[in-house]
């Protein structure tokens, strides 16, 4: 049985209503007024925590629904299992080069050079329990960590790899079952539907959350922490928007569609991200509006979640780039055979640290306890500015996932162009496979249900 939304209003929205004009305007006040209250801004941290919190809530029924139903609806196994093999690859040759573009922007600017720092003066203690939560992060750990203690525990625990094991079982499984399982099926397209509904009621807190985050941010750490570790930040911020312009614009462009557009499309989304310092708190508006822009269900099912943990090309960028730093700033000399090492490394702990809250700075941990020539020790010179940091990798990670549904959609044969001309383009509506959808900032904006049409 398919399952039918309502007809879209298409009246235009005016500006003061659309959510990532609200949500910038919240991230101009909170930064104001983190400058200019740095007290009231620290204190201001619960409402950034909380409405990230509300988010989290909602991620693992979104994951287990919209994989579970995708698996399901492609019926074929052996489809289901070259999407996978394909987003993996698409994941594994991005994720390299995104660690090698570190690589040899730090060998080319060298922004850690010249500061002499002797590694014996850092407070060792200050990063102590990220490197405690690296060693808990080998890969036997990894791969134990994915399976949960029951079927339903995935639900309720903040982890998004048990979460995906558990949908892509159950998914298989009902696709295997087949007509019987089709009341189970219609179900969870319907329980989709008030999930979806559910985000579109939270994400009308975002200006808030977005507010407090920004406040936080900029009234605890300030402009100043800046000042000394500027080169470093603006090398980071730099190579990333390089690496989205020029590597991803160059993988949208060879797909037939302009990476350009595709931020402006996801502008609420990624102002979100920007003033929470966290893609999770978009994730599940990029699985609808991935399927609203023409990509399959299924597809984005797969794609999207496991990109989460595993296409993470802002934290790839960011570790080779900050462990250069770091043996620049304390006079490591690393041979061209030791920094390929630190990329292999690098590899493997960006994926065994997959889940874990402030991955990006406990997989450098991981990395450099690997590698002896870099003093973990040094990760305290930069452990006040990884804040500004952790905004580029979530920006950066977030537009990959994006990138990444479209790319392989298109390899399946699954993409409905006209779908994804009119969400970049300037057409309101389009006529897509399953029905019609909307370009708007979210889909919920007139109270519509969230997500394209079943």
């Amino acid at each position: 049985m398919i399952v039918q939304q309502p007809p879209a209003d298409t009246r235009p929205l005016p500006f003061y209503r659309h959510l990532y004009f609200q949500v910038l305007c919240a991230i101009v006040l909170g930064a104001a007024l983190g400058h200019f209250d740095p007290v009231l801004g620290e204190n201001l941290k619960p409402l950034g925590d909380g409405f990230i919190k509300l988010v989290k809530m909602v991620i693992a029924p979104v994951i287990f629904l919209t994989l579970v139903t995708g698996i399901a609806g492609m019926r074929e196994l052996a489809t289901v299992g070259r999407v996978a093999a394909k987003a993996f690859g698409y994941f594994l040759f991005f994720s390299t080069l995104a660690l090698i573009v570190g690589l040899i922007v730090a060998n080319v600017v060298q922004p850690g050079a010249g500061m002499n720092v002797d590694p014996a003066t850092l407070d060792a203690g200050a990063v102590a329990d990220y490197a405690h939560k690296a060693h808990e992060t080998s890969v036997v750990g990894f791969l134990l960590g994915m399976i949960p203690t029951t079927l339903v525990s995935a639900l309720a625990q903040d982890n998004i790899l048990q979460v995906l094991l558990v949908a892509i079982l159950f998914g298989i499984s009902l696709s295997l079952v087949g007509e019987p399982a089709a009341p189970i099926l219609d179900l969870l397209e319907r329980i989709t539907l008030v999930v979806f509904k559910l985000v579109g009621i939270l994400m009308k807190a975002a200006p808030v959350g977005a507010f407090g985050a920004i406040a936080f941010t900029v009234g605890k750490y300030g402009a100043g922490s800046l000042v000394n570790l500027g080169g470093l930040v603006l090398t980071f911020y730099a190579t990333s928007i390089l690496f989205v312009l020029v590597v991803l614009g160059t993988v949208a462009r060879l797909h037939g569609f302009s990476i350009l557009r595709l931020i402006a499309y996801l502008k609420a989304e990624l102002l979100l991200v920007l003033g929470t310092s966290s893609s999770e708190a978009a994730l599940p508006a990029l699985i609808s509006k991935m399927e609203a822009a023409g990509c399959d269900k299924g597809v984005v099912g797969l794609v999207v979640p496991t990109g989460y943990s595993f296409n993470l090309d802002g934290t790839n960028i960011y570790m080779t780039l900050a462990a250069l730093f770091i043996a620049q700033a304390t006079g490591v000399h690393l041979s061209i055979g030791e920094q390929l090492l630190l990329v292999g490394v690098a590899m493997l702990s960006s994926k065994g640290a997959a889940g874990v809250t402030g991955a990006g700075f406990i997989t450098l941990a991981a990395t450099l306890s690997i590698v002896p020539s870099v003093p973990v020790a040094g990760m305290a010179l930069i452990l006040g500015v990884d804040r500004f940091m952790s905004e580029c990798r979530s920006l950066t990670n977030f537009i990959g996932n994006a990138v990444a549904s479209i790319v392989v959609a298109r390899w399946e044969g699954k993409l409905d162009r006209a779908a994804l001309a009119a969400a970049l383009g300037t057409r309101n509506t389009t006529a897509n496979n399953g029905g019609a959808h909307t370009q708007g900032e979210y889909h919920d904006e007139k109270d519509r249900p969230l997500g394209p049409a079943r």
